[in-house]
């Protein structure tokens, strides 16, 4: 209580030391908390917006989840690569439009490889179009009481608008450990197999840390690197929420070091994700990282998870190393024989691509001059 006090009576000399430069304008917001009660073990900034990168690819899940549920798809229905899918930019599977793969296959590739692509074909598929599924996004944020959070597209590639803050993030990840136990497993694959093509977990606690299972990372220039990592250990589940950090080492150690806490039996002043008072630059617009992340005195970095051990390449760290027997899953395109999703099939046959008939103008009848005949059509 008293650190949170402190914060706010703090906060004015933050802003000024921010304004003219005395200090670092960029934090790392942070929560730790355990998944079961959703007591908080240590928190930093944790109302402070901040852009989710592809940690927006969890409630791509959850709200698919709660489709699945509601008897909308199931795991092997079809999720179809459309043109706009087709067209995003990487992390990507690079499939053409038209090709077709199971929902299960589609969820392993958009949560462990990242694929924005993938994303973006879910959110067409399940949701009918990418509005209603944004649509869908925001609803759940608000009945989960995620309170300053806003979606704008499924698969997390930056935009302005687009924002959450770590309490909201951990609200998020309780909601999908509680609802649906039945899909911690794909959070944990270690790697995918695509043909040729392996594609390890981009979250480096993930065979490396003890206990370690799942969850996602995100990054664009924007938004530094994010990430979501749990552990479970003698029954207790974790969680750790990291934002705005520099290098995928970075956040890895600071999600590690979080859970270290946690499982050392520092348990925090007793709040919970929903107790905790909104403190901080709470409201504030989410900073953007990009000068510090991607400036030119920067290493280059793409908008996409497929450069998250760019400026780590090479740095010795228990982190980075190469997992001896990692246990990878294979997915690929095919293999679907469940019900077409009912919004997309709404939407097909709402908006299917065929001529839509010109009515012909109602002309008046043409009296032939001296006779009653009229013109015939």
């Amino acid at each position: 209580m008293a650190r949170r006090n402190s914060s706010f009576a703090a906060l004015g000399g933050v802003l000024f030391l921010i304004a003219t430069g005395l200090a670092p304008a960029f934090a790392s917001p942070s929560i730790a908390f355990d998944a079961a009660t959703g007591r908080i073990v240590a928190h930093e900034d944790a109302f402070r917006r901040w852009h989710p990168a592809s940690l927006t690819k969890l409630m791509t899940a959850y709200v698919t989840f709660r489709a699945i549920a509601a008897g909308e798809l199931t795991l092997d229905s079809p999720i179809e690569v459309t043109k706009r899918a087709a067209a995003e930019p990487p992390a990507k599977m690079g499939y053409k439009p038209g090709a077709a793969m199971t929902l299960d296959n589609a969820l392993k590739m958009l949560l462990i490889k990242s694929a924005n692509d993938i994303a973006m074909a879910v959110g067409e598929n399940v949701g009918g179009t990418v509005p209603a599924f944004v649509a869908r996004m925001n609803g759940e944020a608000v009945r989960l009481g995620m309170t300053d959070t806003h979606f704008v597209n499924p698969n997390g590639l930056h935009d302005p608008a687009q924002y959450t803050t770590a309490r909201d993030l951990g609200l998020l990840v309780m909601a999908i450990r509680r609802e649906f136990p039945q899909y911690a497993p794909y959070f944990a694959i270690e790697g995918l197999v695509a043909g040729k093509a392996k594609m390890m977990s981009y979250n480096m606690l993930v065979g490396r840390y003890a206990g370690a299972d799942g969850m996602k990372t995100g990054f664009v220039c924007a938004s530094g690197f994010n990430m979501v990592g749990s552990a479970t250990r003698n029954g207790r589940t974790l969680v750790a929420v990291v934002l705005g950090h520099k290098s995928a080492l970075e956040r890895t150690e600071a999600a590690a070091a979080l859970l270290d806490r946690g499982f050392a039996g520092n348990a925090g002043d007793g709040a919970t994700l929903a107790s905790l008072p909104a403190y901080g630059l709470a409201g504030m617009p989410a900073p953007d990282m990009r000068e510090d992340v991607c400036g030119k005195k920067k290493p280059a970095a793409a908008q996409s998870e497929a450069a998250a051990d760019h400026e780590a390449a090479a740095v010795k760290s228990p982190w980075l190393e190469k997992l001896e027997k990692p246990k990878l899953v294979a997915v690929g395109l095919g293999g679907a024989k469940g019900p077409v999703p009912a919004a997309w099939a709404e939407a097909r046959t709402k908006y299917a691509d065929v001529p839509i008939p010109t009515p012909r103008p109602d002309y008046p009848p043409v009296t032939a001059q001296g006779d009653s005949a009229t013109t015939a059509n």
